[in-house]
């Protein structure tokens, strides 16, 4: 009896402890794995995704190109072309002297709809409008048509890309939602421990993927640029960043070689055109790759025989072709420098002459017109920085052309030949200076356009003069619409 007793004491004892165990086992775990999950929660409703934004393609800024088309100094500008289609709106400011017309504007594109509107250019110089459409992102162009002349000038509309690290990211804050509210749902109904285990490590790595690609977005590389790096299509504007992964293979160089350029005239009515060919100097092919460039694709400076000088946007009439009028009122060489900038190539300045008719007379020079401008120099021997002023006008209505308040061009050392285009042609120094506007949002690269009047009247420009000699310098600026040149030659001492 006494063994009995002792057994059931000890064997009894001993059974009823086991169940509670298993029980007490579980349950912390279940608090423990429940608070996890619901910090989890907290971080992921909480997580900063707003940081992970989309990159666009093109800029979301105004385009303006410089055009002189059929006599007329035009500036035309595209409003901002977002990644949503619709309307296009488009401007086209006249200057003085401009005759008033009808433009014929159109919105093409291979495969597009190509949609059409007329601009009525009045005697006053100022600011025309109309709308198009476009219906696709892609490359496009805008014909500007005058009755003589049809201009073609590119433009981008871009399209609503979404990087691939926000998608990672996206996705995964998606996923980790997800599979939190599974794991919460299996911690509180499953026996096992080890189940709610499964999607709890799965979120945990959802949750992982998306924290890297929103930490590490901003060390991602942007992707090459279509139409600044890559010329654009369709496939590269929708999806620029299947380069990135081609280059990780095979590195690309974007670089591209030099241009030449070629210059023939038509003369017809008194009036000359010069036809302008970009060649690529490796290939020999037509160079269709120019970009916007201080609003223009071209900046051409024409040198006449009797020292005039032309601040002229020749128009793109075929891939590789420009065309630009010239008054022809004179005889002789007319020396001239085009300003471009390649895509993949830089910013190049290219040299060329024509000769229009015989060689300019050695008469007398007619009498100068009065310069709308005044400028004063400081000259310092060469080798050092001199300080040229213009002033215009005696109050502060300068406005922006091409997006600078003065230009300065500088020609020379020169001879003392006759034909100063001739004289022109073998002075080694060209160059194109700019007074720059303080930057304000909303405009082309940050910049005000012609309907913003506030700069001036003085326009100062800080200019090293290389070699010692005699020196052309002309200084334009804009006023009531109006582009004005000033001009002066500078005596420039030996160092």
């Amino acid at each position: 009896m006494f063994t009995a007793a002792v057994r059931v004491r000890v064997d009894a004892p001993s059974s009823h402890r086991t169940q509670p165990d298993s029980k007490a086992d579980l349950h912390p775990f279940r608090r423990r794995l429940s608070s996890a999950l619901l910090v989890a929660l907290i971080l992921v409703v909480c997580a900063p995704v707003s940081f992970a934004r989309a990159d666009g393609i093109g800029s979301d800024t105004d385009v303006h190109v410089a055009q002189t088309l059929g006599g007329r100094e035009l500036t035309v500008t595209i409003r901002r072309v977002g990644p949503v289609l619709g309307p296009l709106h488009v401007d086209v400011v006249t200057h003085r002297g401009d005759a008033p017309g009808t433009l014929r504007l159109s919105a093409t594109a291979p495969g597009a709809t190509t949609n059409s509107g007329d601009v009525v250019l009045g005697a006053r110089p100022g600011i025309y409008s109309t709308t198009l459409n476009v219906d696709r992102p892609g490359p496009w162009e805008l014909l500007v048509d005058d009755g003589t002349t049809v201009a073609r000038i590119p433009f981008l509309v871009p399209a609503r890309v979404t990087p691939p690290w926000k998608k990672a990211s996206d996705y995964g804050f998606f996923a980790a939602g997800a599979l939190l509210i599974v794991s919460l749902a299996v911690t509180l109904r499953s026996r096992r421990s080890w189940v709610a285990l499964v999607p709890a490590t799965v979120m945990v790595i959802a949750l992982a993927v998306a924290v890297t690609g929103a930490v590490l977005s901003a060390y991602s590389p942007p992707p090459p640029q279509p139409g600044h790096d890559l010329d654009p299509t369709i496939e590269n504007i929708r999806n620029p960043y299947a380069r990135i992964a081609a280059n990780s293979v095979t590195p690309t160089d974007y670089s591209r070689p030099p241009v030449n350029l070629s210059v023939s005239t038509t003369s017809h009515g008194g009036a000359t055109t010069l036809q302008l060919s970009m060649i690529d100097s490796a290939t020999g092919r037509p160079v269709d790759d120019l970009l916007i460039h201080h609003g223009a694709l071209i900046h051409l400076i024409v040198v006449s025989p009797s020292g005039g000088m032309f601040h002229l946007h020749p128009v793109r009439v075929a891939p590789g072709q420009y065309e630009v009028g010239l008054k022809q009122v004179e005889r002789g060489t007319y020396a001239m420098a085009a300003e471009v900038a390649r895509r993949g190539g830089g910013i190049q300045l290219l040299r060329a002459s024509v000769v229009a008719g015989a060689p300019l007379a050695s008469t007398a020079p007619a009498p100068a017109a009065p310069s709308p401008g005044q400028i004063n120099s400081t000259v310092a021997p060469a080798g050092s920085p001199s300080t040229i002023r213009a002033r215009f006008g005696d109050s502060a209505d300068v406005q922006p052309w091409l997006g600078m308040t003065g230009h300065m061009m500088v020609v020379g050392p020169l001879s003392d030949a006759p034909d100063v285009g001739k004289a022109a042609v073998a002075a080694p120094i060209w160059s194109h200076a700019h007074a720059m506007v303080p930057a304000t949002p909303g405009s082309a690269g940050g910049q005000p356009d012609e309907s913003v009047a506030r700069y001036g009247p003085e326009i100062d420009f800080t200019y090293t003069f290389a070699l010692p000699g005699r020196y052309k310098v002309w200084v334009q600026a804009e006023r009531d619409y109006t582009i004005l040149t000033a001009s002066t030659e500078v005596e420039v001492p030996q160092s």
